[in-house]
C-alpha cells in the first residue's frame, strides 16, 4: 500500500513487541501520524528543487530556505493517505507562485511510485521516534527487544 495509515494497528502492536512501552506507542505512534511525515516532507522538498530545476528557475538560497520552511510547516497538512503530499505541493506552490505549476503534471505520474517510499520513510520514521521517546522516558524493555532480535538472527540463519 501507499498509505502509512493502513499499517497503524500493526505498527502499534510490533512496537510493543519490540520493547516499548503501551502509552508511549499509544501517544507516539497516532501523534506521528499527524506531525511526523519524514517521507513527506523531504518529497515536498525535493520535488521542488527538481521543478525548480527543470524550468530553470534560479532560486536564491534564501527563497530555497523560504520554500523549505514554508514545505516543513504546511507538511504537517498533509494526510497520511495516498496523493496527500501531492496536494500539499500543489497548493504549497500555487500559492508561492514562484515555480510554473505545468511542472506538477511531470510527477503526477511517479507520484503513485514516490507515494510507497514516502510511506516506508514515514513507517520508519514513526518507528525511530517511538523507541527514541520510550528510552527517554526509561518505559523501553531491554529484554524484549533482545528477544525479538535473537530470534531474528535465529529465523535468519534457517531461512
Amino acid at each position: 500500500t501507499s498509505s502509512s495509515e493502513s499499517v497503524l494497528p500493526r505498527m502499534m502492536t510490533k512496537m510493543e513487541d519490540f520493547g516499548c512501552s503501551k502509552p508511549v506507542v499509544g501517544l507516539v505512534i497516532p501523534t506521528g501520524y499527524s506531525f511526523n511525515l519524514d517521507g513527506t516532507t523531504i518529497y515536498l522538498s525535493m520535488a521542488t528543487i527538481f521543478l525548480a530545476q527543470v524550468f530553470h528557475v534560479d532560486l536564491s538560497l534564501g527563497q530555497q530556505l523560504t520554500i523549505i520552511a514554508i514545505l516543513l510547516v504546511t507538511s504537517k497538512g498533509a494526510a497520511a493517505v495516498t496523493g496527500g503530499g501531492f496536494i500539499v505541493l500543489a497548493s504549497t506552490l500555487s500559492a508561492m507562485n514562484v515555480i510554473p505549476l505545468e511542472g506538477l503534471a511531470l510527477l503526477l505520474g511517479v507520484d503513485r511510485f514516490m507515494s510507497e517510499a514516502r510511506a516506508i520513510v514515514n513507517l520508519i520514521g514513526n518507528g525511530i521516534a517511538t523507541v527514541v521517546v520510550a528510552k527517554s522516558e526509561n518505559e523501553f524493555d531491554d529484554e524484549k527487544y533482545t528477544r525479538v532480535v535473537e530470534e531474528m538472527k535465529r529465523e535468519k540463519m534457517v531461512g
